[in-house]
């Protein structure tokens, strides 16, 4: 449960620097997912989460 829970303080981290860092850049890539198509978007996700549990899996095999 530490783990999930350092994980999930690691998003927030990102996702602050993003929007906190660079507010301009935050406003176009939403409008950016807006345009973009519901398969594109969903494609998109699986690749993260593929690329996301091998991350995982190297690090903690």
């Amino acid at each position: 449960m530490s783990d999930f829970l350092a994980a999930m303080g690691l998003v927030l981290v990102v996702e602050g620097l993003v929007y906190g860092g660079f507010p301009t850049l935050a406003r176009k890539l939403a409008a950016e997912v807006q345009s973009t198509s519901d398969s594109t978007l969903r494609i998109a996700g699986l690749a993260s989460i593929a690329a996301g549990v091998g991350v995982v899996w190297l690090v903690r095999g």
